[in-house]
């Protein structure tokens, strides 16, 4: 066992079963800014089709981003920032 699987061997017994080898792939993903726990990332992808920056909507504030989404064509109901 490499010193890294020491971090996901859960249960100690020395081995990775399957649920800690997927634990272990999800965090090499979310350190190469791949994917969160469910694939990919559909907020991001809707936002950029709409040709919208996620990191410009989360800072700006409510209102600018209410009226930003909007004028995409975007319901700001549907997303939570």
């Amino acid at each position: 066992m490499f010193g890294f699987d020491k971090m996901f061997d859960f249960n100690r017994d020395g081995r990775l079963n399957a649920f800690e080898r997927d634990a272990q792939f999800q965090f090499i993903d979310e350190k190469r800014g791949k994917s969160d726990l469910f694939g990919d990332d559909n907020e991001t992808d809707v936002f950029a089709e709409a040709g919208l920056d996620y990191d410009d909507l989360e800072f700006m504030d409510p209102e600018e981003r209410r009226e930003v989404l909007e004028d995409a064509g975007l319901d700001p109901d549907e997303f939570d920032f």
